[in-house]
């Protein structure tokens, strides 16, 4: 942990803060999707329309309405809560492929919203959103700043996540995953956890939408497509899903192939399409997923117990 810690502290100090930036926003998205894909086991391809559009509000609400920094992120996040309250209510009573589609239907929606509504821009989004300040102290224009503002929100992401899984409503969820009815006829009312893990996890998304929208100045369409959503599905499974690093890890192998591959010529998709079929036939669980697993067989039994 400290040395994770002294590494994600004086990362900028060798890599462009931008860039690492991206990838901390989409480390908390991943990790976000998979409060409900690894953890309550619910496939959702409608999360794009929580991470654009709190992008979309966040910018509006920086750009147009003047709000500071940390309201017009509270604005966006606030808007993905709703709109993830309502989208679960509508979609937790079905259950897999259905879910599935339920949820894409519903963020195709937030899309065609996203297209026609004025304030949106259409196809040229919300540019020269302004970076504002934190608290009024510390300029966010300033990259190196603006990394360590998104690390610390990362970090507290990643600590309600962690904190909500190891309590007994990440049991529940848990048990809701592998075994809904014994869950129902323990009593437990299922659809509402689903309901208040469904929500949590768009209120985190929506979080990753407003700072990468301030931090790029940019809320654009391709924040609430379809395969935004699709993306952030295979970073979890790249990494892992129900695990808690196995996000990170997927989120920074993919966009860092994005970023180091956007030069090369070659096709990006198919290079992560290939990969991605590599993994499903050689890691199962995932990266860190299939080296967690196969770490833990090596340990001796006494190990275990220790």
């Amino acid at each position: 942990m400290v040395a994770a810690a002294a590494v994600v502290l004086a990362a900028p100090l060798a890599i462009y803060p931008l860039f690492l930036v991206k990838i901390l926003c989409f480390i908390l998205f991943a990790s976000a999707l998979n409060i409900v894909l690894g953890f309550a086991g619910l496939l959702s391809f409608g999360h794009a329309a929580f991470f654009g559009g709190a992008a979309y509000i966040t910018a509006h609400a920086a750009k147009v309405w003047g709000l500071p920094f940390e309201l017009a992120v509270l604005a966006g996040v606030g808007f993905a809560t709703v709109l993830g309250l309502v989208f679960g209510a509508l979609a937790i009573r079905r259950h897999g492929i259905y879910f599935a589609m339920v949820t894409l239907a519903l963020a195709q929606m937030v899309y065609f919203l996203a297209v026609q509504l004025p304030f949106t821009g259409g196809e040229d989004g919300i540019q020269s959103v302004p970076h504002g300040t934190l608290l009024g102290i510390v300029d966010l224009g300033k990259s190196t700043s603006m990394y360590y503002v998104v690390l610390g929100f990362t970090a507290f992401g990643l600590f309600v996540i962690w904190r909500a899984i190891r309590s007994p409503f990440g049991h529940i969820l848990a048990a809701i995953r592998e075994n809904e009815q014994r869950a129902r006829s323990l009593g437990l009312n299922v659809e509402r956890y689903k309901l208040i893990a469904f929500t949590l996890s768009a209120a985190l998304s929506g979080l990753a939408g407003s700072l990468k929208a301030i931090a790029f100045q940019l809320a654009s369409l391709a924040d609430v497509t379809w395969h935004m959503s699709g993306e952030v599905i295979l970073m979890t499974l790249l990494g892992g899903m129900g695990t808690l690093i196995g996000p990170a890890v997927g989120a920074t192998f993919v966009v860092s192939m994005e970023h180091y591959l956007s030069t090369s010529g070659l096709p990006i998709t198919f290079i992560i399409g290939t990969v991605f079929v590599i993994c499903v036939m050689l890691f199962r669980r995932g990266i860190y997923g299939e080296i967690r697993a196969r770490l833990l067989a090596t340990r001796q039994p006494s190990d275990l117990g220790d």
